[in-house]
């Protein structure tokens, strides 16, 4: 998905994003077109889905061949579906290879800022067939899943927090409208999991999710496209298109 700011955030000049995604990313930037008409942010969005949906990997190849090497983007992210974390999922080493990617990456486009997405996360089953698992000793669906994105989330935001800006998609989805923390538990861990308040089929984003996210998403883009100046904290200046 590439995002070209019609008017930026500050009246400057204007900001080239590149956002590689799938589903959940879409419901974002529907939700960004929502929030359109009141916040007087006007985008020209251009789809470019990164193929496919369960393999991470193959998304990394498809985000590295998009952005290049000098780059005309100046902000560049790409956002992983909870489809690509199941509970098999080895979450270190996709989280080293993402790493690795993005250091590649920056190392050929030294003007770009790149923003890191945390995985969302999905509701747990809950009900009588949810419980019977438990007492089965079995896993209701989620559980482990949102364990392994967690366990990837944790590893960007240890790396990546206070230097790099970080949409934080999977912290949004776990806070209630509320306020409350949103977990499950399973062999001794608790983790974030998605609130029913964001979605309709337990993954994707409804009117308020889309609304939730795309304020953040908008507010980090924003952060992350301030012209001609260091980001506090980030390494790497922001250049802005000619």
């Amino acid at each position: 998905m590439a995002i070209f700011l019609a008017s930026s955030f500050s009246a400057a000049a204007e900001p080239r994003v590149y956002f590689g995604h799938q589903s959940v990313g879409a419901n974002i930037l529907q939700g960004v077109k929502e929030l359109g008409p009141t916040t007087g942010l006007r985008l020209s969005i251009k789809d470019e889905f990164l193929a496919e949906n369960g393999d991470p990997l193959r998304k990394l190849q498809n985000f590295k061949a998009a952005v290049g090497e000098d780059s005309r983007y100046d902000i560049a992210l790409i956002k992983f579906c909870y489809v690509d974390v199941n509970a098999d999922t080895d979450a270190r080493a996709l989280f080293e290879r993402y790493r690795a990617t993005i250091a590649e990456l920056r190392a050929k486009n030294p003007r770009t800022v790149f923003v890191h997405a945390t995985l969302p996360l999905t509701t747990v089953q809950s009900g009588p067939k949810a419980l019977a698992k438990r007492l089965l000793g079995r896993a209701p669906y989620g559980t482990i899943e949102n364990v392994r994105r967690e366990e990837y989330n944790r590893l960007l935001r240890a790396t990546y927090a206070g230097r790099e800006p970080i949409f934080d998609l999977a912290r949004l989805e776990s806070i209630a409208p509320d306020g409350t923390s949103v977990t499950v538990s399973w062999d001794g861990a608790t983790v974030p999991a998605m609130s029913l308040a964001y979605t309709e089929d337990g993954g994707h984003l409804n009117a308020k999710g889309r609304a939730m996210a795309a304020q953040e998403f908008v507010r980090v883009l924003a952060a992350a496209s301030r012209p001609l100046q260091k980001i506090e904290g980030l390494a790497t200046p922001v250049r802005m298109s000619r």
